[in-house]
C-alpha cells in the first residue's frame, strides 16, 4: 500500500485515523500497533515472521544490555548490531556478494534463493533498531519497558516505505505520552505537510520522471538515440523526479506523524539551492546522513585524529552510504563519488565557494546532476558508460525540441519549486484563512484528481 493510492487516501488512512482519534490514549499505541501491522502485511504476510523476531529479540536485548555488567555492556550490542545487519546483509546484499565472488574467483557458488522482492522497509526500521540499541548502550536512552511502544516505534507506518530514519530517542516522549499527543495545531500541520507532500509527487515527480521513461523506459526511444542536448535534459529531469518524489514522501511520512502526534525531524531542506557539496548533504536525506554520522563517523574518531584518519572515515562513511542505497555497483560508485568531491571541498575549495555567490551553486547542480546519473546507472536502459558518453561527448541525435515542448512547463515549474518560493508564498498565504483554506482546498483537489487518474507508482527511494 502506497501513500498516494486511493485505497490509502480514501479507505486506509481515514478509517484508521477516526479511531486512533476515537480510543483513550491509554489505547492509541496499541491502535497504531494494529493499524502499522496491517499497513506492513498489505501486500503480504511472508516477511511478518522476520519483522516479529527483530522486534522480539531487539526488545529483550536492549533489557539485557542495561542490565549487563561493565565487562558484558559494550559487548551485547555488538552483537545486537551484527545480528540485525547480518539481517540485512543477507536478503540484500547476499546474491551481490556471492555473484561478486563468482566473478572475481570463478568458484560457481549458487545464489540463494531469497527472492528479488525485499521485505518491506528494511533498511529503514534495520537502522533505526540499530540506533536504538547503541543508545541503550552508551546511556542516552533507558530501554523500553512496555513491548508494545517499543514495536510501535519499530513498525511506524508512515516510516515504513521511505524513512526517514528517526531515532528512539527522538520520539519516546511523544510514545508515552497517548493522552496529550494529538493536538488541532499538530493536526493541522500534519495535513498540511502530507498534501504538501502528495502534491511533490504526484504532481511533479511522476510527471517530470515521465520525460527519462520517455528515453530509456520499455516504450522509450532508447538512449543510444537520443542527442548530447536531450541526454542532459533526460538526467535533469531525473533528478528533478528523484527530489520531489522522496522530498514528497518524506514530507508525507511527517505529516502522517503529525496527524497521529508525533513531531518528526525533516528529511529535506531544499537541496537544490546548496552552494557546495558538503551544504547539499546537510539538506538532503538529513535523517540518513545524521545517523552515519553518529554511529559511524562519530565513533571511528571523526575529524579529531587528524586529518588523514578524517579521510579514512570520511571513506568508509561514503562508501557505507553507496552499499545502503543498493545492492550494486553503481551504487558504490556513487558514494565513493561524493567522497572524492568532499575530500576536495574540505581540502582546499570550500573557502573558495563560501566567498562566491553564482559559480558555487552552478558548480554545486552540475555535479549532483552527474551523481544522479551515476546513481540511476543500474537501471537497464542507462548503462553509465553510454550515458557519459552521451552527456560529454557532443553528438546528433533524437532533438529535445519535441520533449521541451511536452514538458516545458513541468520542468520550469520544477525548478520554481526546487527553491524557497513556495514556502516564502505559502507563509504569506496563510496570513489569510480565507484565503489559505481556498488554496489548501485547490491544491487537495488537484491531488486527488492525479491520485484517481494515475497508477499509484510507488516511491523510488523505496526500491533502496
Amino acid at each position: 500500500m502506497v501513500f498516494n493510492s486511493v485505497v490509502f487516501l480514501f479507505c486506509f488512512l481515514p478509517l484508521s485515523l477516526l479511531l486512533y482519534y476515537l480510543v483513550p490514549g491509554r489505547a492509541k499505541n496499541a491502535v497504531l500497533l494494529a493499524e502499522s501491522l496491517i499497513f506492513y502485511c498489505w501486500t503480504g504476510v511472508a516477511f511478518l515472521p522476520l519483522i516479529a523476531v527483530l522486534i522480539a529479540f531487539n526488545y529483550l536485548w536492549a533489557l539485557l544490555t542495561a542490565r549487563a555488567k561493565s565487562k558484558l555492556r559494550g559487548l551485547l550490542p555488538l552483537a545486537a548490531v551484527l545480528v540485525n545487519l547480518g539481517v540485512l546483509v543477507y536478503f540484500k546484499y547476499a546474491n551481490f556478494l556471492i555473484d561478486t565472488v563468482n566473478q572475481v574467483a570463478h568458484l560457481g557458488l549458487a545464489a540463494l534463493n531469497i527472492g528479488t522482492v525485499l521485505p518491506l522497509g528494511i533498511s529503514y526500521y534495520i537502522f533505526k533498531i540499530i540506533s536504538y540499541e547503541v543508545d541503550v548502550c552508551t546511556g542516552k536512552i533507558a530501554p523500553e519497558k512496555n513491548f508494545i511502544t517499543f514495536a510501535v516505534y519499530v513498525l511506524f507506518f508512515p516510516q515504513l516505505i521511505v524513512g526517514p530514519i528517526v531515532k528512539y530517542r527522538e520520539m519516546a516522549d511523544q510514545l508515552h505520552d497517548g493522552a496529550n499527543r494529538c493536538t488541532p495545531a499538530r493536526a493541522e500541520h500534519g495535513a498540511e505537510l502530507f498534501v504538501f507532500g502528495l502534491a511533490k509527487k504526484v504532481i511533479l515527480a511522476d510527471s517530470i520522471g515521465a520525460l527519462w521513461t520517455d528515453i530509456i523506459g520499455a516504450g522509450g526511444v532508447g538512449l543510444a538515440n537520443v542527442s548530447t542536448p536531450l541526454a542532459w535534459l533526460g538526467i535533469i529531469a531525473y533528478s528533478l523526479q528523484l527530489y520531489f518524489d522522496f522530498a514528497g514522501y518524506s514530507e508525507m511520512s511527517n505529516g502522517l506523524a503529525a496527524l497521529l502526534g508525533f513531531d518528526c525531524p525533516a528529511n529535506f531542506n531544499l537541496p537544490y539551492i546548496s552552494g557546495s557539496i558538503t551544504e547539499f548533504w546537510r539538506r538532503w536525506h538529513i535523517t540518513l546522513s545524521g545517523w552515519f554520522r553518529d554511529y559511524i563517523y562519530i565513533p571511528l574518531g571523526g575529524n579529531r585524529k587528524g586529518q588523514a584518519r578524517q579521510l579514512l572515515n570520511m571513506f568508509l562513511v561514503w562508501a557505507a552510504t553507496g552499499i545502503w542505497h543498493g545492492a550494486s555497483w553503481n551504487f558504490i560508485a556513487w558514494g565513493l563519488y561524493y567522497f572524492v568531491l568532499l575530500t576536495i571541498e574540505k581540502t582546499f575549495l570550500l573557502k573558495y565557494l563560501k566567498k562566491g555567490k553564482v559559480w558555487p551553486h552552478i558548480y554545486t547542480l552540475f555535479f549532483v546532476v552527474l551523481g544522479w546519473g551515476i546513481f540511476t546507472a543500474n537501471q537497464p536502459g542507462a548503462p553509465l558508460g553510454l550515458l557519459l558518453q552521451k552527456l560529454f561527448v557532443p553528438q546528433g541525435g533524437i532533438s529535445p525540441v519535441y520533449y521541451l515542448r511536452n514538458y516545458g512547463v513541468l520542468l520550469v515549474l520544477g525548478c520554481v519549486c526546487s527553491s524557497a518560493l513556495p514556502h516564502w508564498l505559502w507563509e504569506k498565504i496563510s496570513k489569510n484563512t480565507v484565503a489559505k483554506l481556498l488554496v489548501f482546498a485547490l491544491l487537495t483537489a488537484l491531488c486527488v484528481c492525479y491520485v484517481v487518474a494515475a497508477t499509484n507508482a510507488t516511491a523510488l527511494y523505496a526500491n533502496f
